[in-house]
């Protein structure tokens, strides 16, 4: 796992600034995308992926424990959708052997 601590370690250490600056920098970054999720919109990273807002509509459950019907109130999710150079990279990239003939 990487924190958000380790991330403004490696900018300070390959940008010159002091830790304090690079953490600061990070904290905004992070700040700048939740602000925008929180007001519904996307964030496009070129290179990186999309942070999406996802409305889940309201729908009916069941209580695992007791089989009971319940009532799942609607929610917004954010989502992730990495770019094509993060899931090649992910995947093994394009000369990747997946079994296809």
């Amino acid at each position: 796992m990487t924190t958000a601590n380790e991330i403004a370690e490696k900018i300070a250490a390959e940008d010159d600034l002091t830790k304090a600056k690079a953490k600061a920098i990070v904290d905004s970054v992070f700040k700048a995308i939740a602000d925008v999720a929180v007001s519904g919109a996307e964030t496009s990273l070129p290179g990186f992926g999309k942070f999406n807002v996802k409305d889940s509509p309201a729908r009916e459950g069941r209580n695992p424990s007791t089989g009971a019907t319940i009532a799942i109130a609607a929610s917004r999710k954010l989502t992730f959708t990495p770019a094509k150079a993060i899931k090649d990279g992910l995947n093994g990239g394009a000369d990747r052997n997946d079994g296809a003939s």
